[in-house]
């Protein structure tokens, strides 16, 4: 027992915390901002990446408009796929390099942005893109960035990722690092109303994962669990509403919210287990990353709720769930069920079988898993085989 006379000791002084951000332009109309925004960055023949459903929505004329009005003169390039590829980036790339461009411009969802930012990867650092692959490869200055997203969900804009597939090895591969972080974001919700319903879902979902792992994240930090918190609420009350009303307004610009602060969030603390096996689902098949995401995280919650069972009365609770007082385990699990629920309102398979995945694909993805960068920070350890076991149980 310690005396009264005995000197209390000074409490610890709080972690030290980073906090990494992009300039973000955030608001309706705000897309009208992007030739000044280029011009500040020092554009004069920025690289344009982009893609063909973009192009027909209408925002590439927008965009290209609005560049030119300022006297620049952008060099296009629309061959990016979902989950871009190694080898669009290093096409994309060698077209930046015989165009002699500066600053690079993305416009579209997650799969454009990464592949802008593999462009500038390559721009400043040379070699193959597969090179860098893991955190902090990426050493020499990149080109300026300027980012700006039409989907609700990736997060991609604002973070220090780039996710690109190795198609040799069938895996995604996951590059980190500060120097990723783009120099300005602009977020217009209009450009969220010509998603497809099923991107609407899929990125959604993304949006939702990236808060409840950023917020669990052995990474996290104060300055990030405020922005995670407020994205899972934002992405709980808004997404049925623009599956449901694509229109209404006040919904688009809720989860164009959620992104961004759940982009902000997971940057800056990082992800976890369900992101480690999404990419490699993504990288084996080609699926849709944010909906593998929703398949894959009610699993990973109830694993990881042992681990860290009090923050998920937290996420509970930002979710619209009266946990308040609950035991962390119980509020894991009817959080888990919560987002079930909402990635059944809004169509995304129940089990990964539906996506294409089979029994005998469950090793290889397993073994790949334990190499991505997101599972470092899981606030659960994860051996091979408990996450065959956790893809067994999503299947």
């Amino acid at each position: 027992m310690v005396s009264a006379l005995t000197p209390s000791r000074p409490p610890a002084p709080p972690a030290l915390a980073k906090f990494h951000a992009p300039e973000v332009v955030f608001g309706a109309d705000s897309l009208g901002e992007a030739g000044f925004a280029a011009i500040r960055l020092g554009a004069r023949r920025p690289f344009l990446v982009t893609d063909p459903g973009i192009v027909e929505a209408g925002w590439l004329a927008t965009l290209l408009t609005l560049l030119k009005a300022e006297g620049l003169t952008p060099v296009l390039w629309t061959d990016v796929t979902p989950n871009p590829k190694d080898h669009e980036v290093r096409r994309a790339y060698e077209l930046y390099a015989e165009s002699e461009c500066d600053v690079i411009i993305a416009l579209g969802g997650g799969s454009v942005i990464d592949a802008a930012k593999g462009v500038a990867i390559l721009s400043g650092n040379g070699g193959d893109i597969r090179d860098y692959a893991g955190v902090d490869q990426v050493t020499r200055p990149i080109p300026p960035l300027l980012m700006i997203p039409t989907t609700s969900g990736t997060g991609a804009d604002v973070s220090q990722f780039c996710i690109v597939t190795d198609t040799d090895r069938h895996v995604k591969l996951t590059i980190m690092g500060r120097a990723l972080v783009p120099d300005v974001s602009i977020t217009d919700p209009r450009l969220l109303t010509t998603m497809p319903e099923d991107l609407n879902a899929a990125t959604g979902l993304d949006a939702l994962t990236h808060g409840i792992e950023a917020f669990v994240s052995l990474a996290h930090n104060p300055l990030a669990d405020t922005h995670a918190l407020n994205a899972v609420g934002l992405v709980c009350r808004n997404l049925r509403t623009t599956i449901t009303e694509p229109a209404e307004m006040t919904a688009r610009a809720k989860m164009a919210q959620a992104s961004l602060q759940a982009g902000l969030a997971f940057t800056n603390a990082i992800l976890g287990a369900t992101h480690a096996m999404s990419h490699q689902v993504g990288g084996l098949l080609d699926a849709p990353h944010g909906v593998v995401n929703g398949v894959l995280l009610p699993h990973v919650i109830r694993y990881n709720a042992r681990a860290s069972p009090d923050r998920f009365v937290d996420l509970a609770r930002s979710a619209g769930i009266a946990a308040d007082g609950m035991p962390g385990e119980e509020a894991a699990e009817l959080l888990a069920q919560h987002v079930r629920r909402l990635a059944d309102d809004v169509g995304v398979p129940r089990g990964l079988r539906e996506l294409g995945v089979s029994d005998t694909d469950i090793d290889t993805m397993a073994h790949t898993t334990l190499d991505d960068a997101c599972l470092t920070t899981n606030p659960r350890t994860a051996s091979e085989a408990e996450i065959q076991q956790l893809f067994r149980d999503a299947l």
